[in-house]
C-alpha cells in the first residue's frame, strides 16, 4: 500500500506497537489474524492520509511520488508488467487499492475482507470490480 520500503518499515513498527499496547483488549470475537490485519489496514490508510496532509499534496501528486519510487528504488524488483501493475494500483482510490490487494495478492475471500474492513460483501465486490476495470483500462492504454 505504501510502496516505499522505509515507509513500510515505519508502518509495520507502528502496527506492532499498537498490537502490543492493545493485546489485552483483544476480545477473541474475531481471529487474531483479522484483528491485526484491521489494525494494519487502518495504519496504512492513516499513514497515506498523513503524508497527503503533511506535504499539502493532492492525491495525484502522492500517487506520482510513489510511482516515481517504483522506477528509482533499488530494492523494488519485478519486470516491467509488474511495475506497470503497481503504477495502475497507485491510480486507484485507497479503499479500492486495499480491496484489490487483499483479494488479488492475499487471496482473501470477500467474507474475510468484510470482517476486516467492516464493509458489506456486496460493496467489496463492487469495489473489486471497479478496481479491476480501472487497472485493465490503465494496462491497455498504450
Amino acid at each position: 500500500m505504501v510502496i516505499d520500503h522505509d515507509d513500510a518499515d515505519d508502518v509495520t513498527q507502528e502496527v506492532f506497537i499498537k498490537v502490543h499496547k492493545a493485546i489485552d483488549r483483544f476480545r477473541e470475537d474475531a481471529q487474531l489474524f483479522t484483528w491485526i490485519y484491521r489494525i494494519t489496514t487502518n495504519e496504512c490508510l492513516s499513514f497515506l492520509n498523513k503524508k497527503k496532509r503533511r506535504f499539502f499534496l493532492p492525491l495525484e501528486d502522492v500517487s506520482k511520488e510513489l510511482s516515481n519510487k517504483l522506477d528509482t528504488a533499488p530494492n523494488i524488483g519485478g519486470d516491467e508488467i509488474q511495475k506497470k501493475l503497481q503504477k495502475a494500483l497507485l491510480k486507484l482510490p485507497d479503499k479500492q487499492r486495499l480491496v484489490f490487494n487483499m483479494k488479488y495478492y492475499d487471496d482473501m475471500s470477500y467474507e474475510q475482507i468484510s470482517e476486516i474492513t467492516k464493509t458489506s460483501v456486496g460493496a467489496l465486490k463492487a469495489s473489486y470490480h471497479h478496481a479491476t476495470k480501472k487497472i485493465e483500462d490503465f494496462l491497455t492504454q498504450d
